[in-house]
């Protein structure tokens, strides 16, 4: 169902693939940003990008979990990090590789940007994943 390819020609992509290619006939779920907000809606880890980026895998494992999916079958991933430091970018994606993400291991693009939507935050990531035949939603 899902077909992931490293590209030969290019330089090997650390936990991550080129390019995900999947069959036409299954189901796909377009997520939204998935945010380092609480169930109350409180930002998590003020000032911490490390544990906004667990929040965010967390909050994005609900949203997978409601369509039938799950981090396993996410084929596509763009991971925001509000900050210009290698760094910072390096460790979120720490988080992001220590996740069901790799498995995959899925196509992804990690960005350093100026702000996000939400006063404080620092991490966003956006996902379009499998449905799973047979899966709910």
């Amino acid at each position: 169902m899902i077909r992931r390819v490293t590209v030969p020609a290019l330089f090997p992509p650390p936990t991550y693939s080129h390019a995900s290619v999947v069959e036409a006939g299954t189901k796909l779920a377009f997520l939204a940003g998935a945010v380092p907000l609480d169930a109350d809606g409180k930002l998590v880890g003020e000032g911490d990008a490390v544990r906004q980026a667990e929040q965010v895998i967390a909050n994005l494992e609900e949203q997978l979990r409601a369509v039938g999916s799950d981090l396993a079958h996410v084929v596509s991933t763009d991971v925001y990090v509000v900050s210009t430091e290698t760094a910072v970018l390096s460790a979120v994606w720490d988080v992001v590789e220590a996740s069901g993400l790799s498995t995959g291991p899925h196509s992804s693009t990690l960005l350093g940007v100026a702000c996000l939507g939400y006063t404080g935050q620092l991490v966003e990531i956006t996902a379009t994943a499998v449905v799973p035949e047979g899966a709910g939603a």
